[in-house]
């Protein structure tokens, strides 16, 4: 079993940690540092070591911010694991953020641990001034910096925290996405497609307004657009769907097998779709499936998968399969119970089956 994640910060980190801070400057407190970093470990988790980290090193290094910084720089370099690198970001979020310049910081700091977590504190406190900056960062040479310009102005940030402004209104990010929409990065394209994912879920016409002129001839931009309109075409958006050129009903005989009928929690479903061309011209499919989870009480809940896009023929046939293991996550609990099981294409449910999940 993999060493939880919070285990990155354990005590041979900090003592590691420790040490090679000590080497950079003579004031710094190796004792003072591990007592604070140290005391009461094992109760906290990942994000709570994180910024315990940063806490720890303020106290043993109690110098003005930009002697700090100078250590700090020197020592980013030496962490060597991109998540640990993330906590002097954290401590430039808390002690910097009445200084502008600190943003330079953050951009350095990010080719070592990502600072957008930290770079959203800056936003909040002064949006106009901070995305100014951003936008400049969206031309930077290195990748590591033009992902933060998308990835730390989302909306919506997994462990980061909701931006509401921006979430009410996403136009003051448009400029840095525009600057990035055909990014030669894939690094840097996924985060502005996650980006535009999440304007979708508040403001999708937006978001379908502002892509529909992009140049999707270029496979870079093409790829954005498809994957930041992938929550749209779950839902089977109407105008997401025409806009990959998929808006129309599929015209098709379709084929779907679900098995086994009955599957202990572990196991592994197999699906297979037979798609037959019926049409007298090629046709773009996107074809997703929907497992409705069995929930206690008789309810369920649905959750559409992504599976393939593809173009078909006049009278081609083509087989698709899938596998999918059928475990618990922290997000996602199983419960024993009929599981309806649907083939969705072009937004429309053309076939179902059906397996029982047993304890």
């Amino acid at each position: 079993m993999a060493a939880p994640l919070k285990d990155l910060f354990d005590a041979a980190r900090y003592r590691q940690t420790a040490a090679q801070l000590a080497a950079l400057h003579p004031r710094f407190d190796t004792v003072r540092f591990l007592h604070h970093a140290l005391d009461g470990l094992a109760e906290r988790e990942l994000l709570a070591r994180l910024h315990r980290t940063a806490e720890a090193f303020h106290l043993a290094l109690p110098l003005p911010l930009g002697e700090q910084l100078a250590v700090l720089r020197a020592h980013v370099p030496q962490i060597g694991h991109g998540f640990v690198a993330i906590w002097p970001c954290a401590h430039i979020a808390r002690h910097g953020i009445d200084d502008p310049a600190t943003l330079d910081a953050l951009k350095f700091f990010t080719r070592f641990g990502s600072a957008e977590f930290a770079i959203r504190a800056f936003i909040t406190r002064d949006p106009v001034a901070t995305l100014a900056v951003m936008l400049r960062w969206a031309d930077d040479s290195d990748e590591h910096v033009r992902r933060l310009a998308s990835e730390g102005s989302r909306p919506r940030l997994p462990w980061g925290g909701n931006l509401t402004a921006l979430i009410a209104d996403p136009s003051p990010t448009l400029p840095i996405l525009t600057a990035l929409r055909a990014d030669p990065s894939l690094y840097v394209r996924k985060s502005v497609a996650n980006h535009l994912n999440d304007i979708t879920k508040d403001h999708p016409e937006l978001v379908l307004d502002f892509v529909a002129n992009w140049d999707r001839t270029d496979a870079r931009t093409a790829w954005i657009v498809r994957h930041a309109l992938r929550t749209l075409i779950k839902r089977g958006h109407p105008r997401a769907l025409a806009l990959l050129g998929a808006g129309a009903s599929p015209k098709l005989d379709a084929h779907f097998k679900v098995g086994p009928a009955r599957l202990a929690l572990g196991g592994t479903l197999g699906l297979t779709a037979r798609l037959v061309s019926t049409h007298t011209r090629a046709q773009a499919l996107i074809v997703d499936y929907v497992v409705h989870y069995a929930r206690p009480g008789g309810a369920s809940a649905e959750k559409v998968f992504m599976w393939k896009q593809l173009s078909l023929a006049p009278g081609e046939t083509v087989t698709l399969s899938k596998r999918q293991v059928i475990r618990d996550f922290s997000t996602r609990r199983h419960h024993p119970g009929r599981h309806r099981v649907e083939l969705q294409i072009n937004g429309r449910r053309l076939a179902a089956g059906a397996f029982s999940l047993f304890s």
